[in-house]
């Protein structure tokens, strides 16, 4: 029962962080490719980003735009 239980707790630890760079990918995305809004991506992520339209919006800002 402890090895089940174990790997259900592994698996929840790894699936919660797939989830959190997923989440942060428009921000991470923003921070290395020096975007000059990487600071207001990262705050509407904040925000809006749960929302899922917001997170795309962020996403799509973070891929275009210029570079500073």
């Amino acid at each position: 029962m402890d090895a089940v239980l174990q790997y259900g707790l592994d698996f929840a630890a790894g699936y919660s962080f797939a989830l959190s760079l997923l989440f942060f990918l428009p921000a991470i995305l923003a921070f290395l490719l020096s975007h000059s809004r990487r600071w207001a991506i990262l705050i509407l992520l904040f925000s809006l980003g749960w929302t899922g339209l917001g997170w795309l919006v962020a996403l799509i800002w973070a891929l275009s735009g210029r570079r500073g």
